[in-house]
């Protein structure tokens, strides 16, 4: 039986909405003995928040099993004076960091969501304070670098344009800290005992889902692409392994 690594945004859900044969298709997975961790670059709710919204939907998963981008900042810049660039909800998984103003070590970019509090976390004067501190020697960490999301209307512009843009202008590179980079997948393997060759990530990200996998040495799965639904999953992977 394989190892297996599933997206949630795109995958499960669009824009909340749930996405047809989702909880069977996990059900299915779990009963044919696979091992399964939820690996999200979500970054605008608390992971309890998302595990008990992916559950209303009737998916079967415990908190521990979902993976998310925030914890993995608090573990990594436990500690430092950090300018976090985040929505309000995730603060509380920021345990450890401590949060300022100004005088920071590092500069942290979050994701955008569709609720107007986009427009507040990213405004120009917020933008031009991480610039500053950029400048200033802090050094720049993004949850994640995605282009976009996909929503119920579409493709919608993600926070990877911000992350991209504080880059060009303080000529530096931020450390991504969620999918596709290195430690959020070695940290996913570990937690399920698994070898990369063993292991297929399932995604609807051409770049951090699919792309980061393969970098890694997994075997890959698109949503909308090689399958048009999550729900077709169990199937496939009695096909192919």
């Amino acid at each position: 039986m394989a190892a297996i690594l599933l997206d949630a945004d795109g995958v499960f859900h669009v824009s909340g909405e749930p996405v047809a044969g989702g909880a069977d298709a996990v059900r299915r997975l779990r009963a044919d003995g696979h091992r399964i961790r939820f690996v999200t670059n979500n970054t605008t709710r608390a992971r309890a928040t998302l595990a008990e919204e992916l559950r209303a939907m009737g998916i079967e998963l415990d908190d521990e099993e979902l993976q998310t981008t925030p914890r993995a900042a608090a573990q990594t810049l436990a500690g430092r004076r950090v300018l976090a660039l985040t929505m309000h909800a995730i603060v509380g998984e920021l345990e450890g960091i401590e949060l300022v103003g100004e005088d920071a070590e590092a500069v942290l970019i979050g994701g955008a969501d569709e609720t107007p509090e986009t427009n507040l976390v990213f405004s120009y004067m917020n933008l031009a304070r991480a610039f500053h501190e950029l400048e200033a020697g802090a050094q720049l960490y993004s949850l994640h670098k995605n282009r976009w999301w996909q929503t119920k209307n579409g493709p919608l512009l993600d926070a990877g344009v911000f992350v991209a843009g504080l880059e060009y202008a303080a000529e530096t590179d931020a450390i991504v800290l969620g999918k596709p980079s290195t430690p959020y997948f070695e940290a996913a393997l570990k937690a399920l005992d698994a070898e990369p060759s063993l292991t297929w990530m399932v995604g609807d990200d051409i770049e951090a889902d699919i792309g980061g996998a393969v970098a890694h040495g997994m075997k890959s799965i698109l949503v909308r692409g090689i399958i048009s639904s999550i729900a077709q999953l169990p199937d496939w992977l009695e096909e192919h392994l």
